[in-house]
């Protein structure tokens, strides 16, 4: 799905979430009723949501305008106006909360990237996402990993394979698993297999394996697998990560470092709506 398409559907799938069969408070307002709004940002963030902010308003009202300031990957300071609306007066008071849900999750996640992104600056890591996303937001919240700097994994189970610990012992084992994946796949298909010891990590190479999975290693098991592959694989460390260790991980030398707090450890970005009538 292009992400135009899942813009319209996550917003729809919203609004009819939040005013069904409509909004009973907006209705109290007359139809012909005009009005303005201004959007301050209470923190320092990365902005990021705007498409989904604006969508939510023009289904709302196609006539509604809005004036940004800045757009998705700048950064807000605190009580900052960043975007200004005017148009319908019962279409910004039944569109504000679902506009800035999407706005500040997606903000959330920008700044929470920004924030390992700029923790591991000079070294060779990239910062990944995860699968661990609000359901129904995968493709929004992958969309904000990239604003804040990061980088996407998988989109989901279909377009890559991920062999973990079950898969390994449903088929047999490393070769098994490594054999039968490359069987499965078309050619460009991205397959990586997940490891727990050093010694499943030579044995992946051996296999074939060119992208492994280290699974909650030690900085000083993460240094050794470096020196073991000497290239021959690229390496991802996943488990264990957070702020404070980030750069210690990448100065290890290794490919990739994911991230679930990326996209589930949230504190949503604090944003007001303020009304002009």
């Amino acid at each position: 799905m292009h992400l135009s398409a899942d813009i319209a559907r996550a917003v729809t799938v919203a609004l009819e979430e939040d005013i069904g069969a409509g909004d009973l408070s907006a209705a109290l307002i007359p139809p012909e009723k005009s009005g303005g709004a201004t959007v301050l940002s209470r923190e320092t963030a990365v902005l990021c949501g705007s498409a989904w902010f604006e969508a939510v308003f023009r289904r709302l009202d196609p006539q509604m305008e809005m004036t940004w300031q800045c757009q998705d990957g700048d950064v807000l300071d605190p009580n900052q106006s960043f975007v200004q609306l005017h148009g319908s007066a019962r279409a910004l008071l039944s569109g504000e909360r679902v506009a800035l849900n999407f706005l500040q999750t997606l903000s959330a996640t920008a700044t929470r990237t920004r924030s390992y992104v700029d923790a591991v600056t000079g070294l060779k890591a990239a910062i990944l996402d995860t699968r661990k996303t609000i359901p129904g937001l995968r493709q929004a919240q992958k969309y904000a990993v990239t604003v804040g700097g990061g980088k996407n994994h998988r989109a989901g189970l279909y377009d890559g394979v991920l062999i973990k610990e079950n898969h390994i012992m449903a088929a047999g084992g490393i070769r098994a698993a490594l054999q039968a994946a490359l069987r499965a796949t078309a050619p460009g298909v991205m397959i990586e297999i997940e490891v727990e010891s050093l010694a499943e990590l030579t044995e992946a190479i051996e296999n074939g394996a060119k992208l492994v999975l280290l699974d909650n290693f030690t900085i000083i098991q993460l240094q050794q697998a470096v020196h073991l592959a000497a290239g021959r694989a690229q390496l991802e460390a996943s488990g264990g990560v957070d702020i404070g260790t980030v750069r210690a991980i990448a100065e290890t030398g290794v490919d990739r470092i994911s991230i679930g707090a990326l996209t589930k450890d949230l504190d949503a970005v604090d944003f007001s709506m303020r009304f002009q009538y």
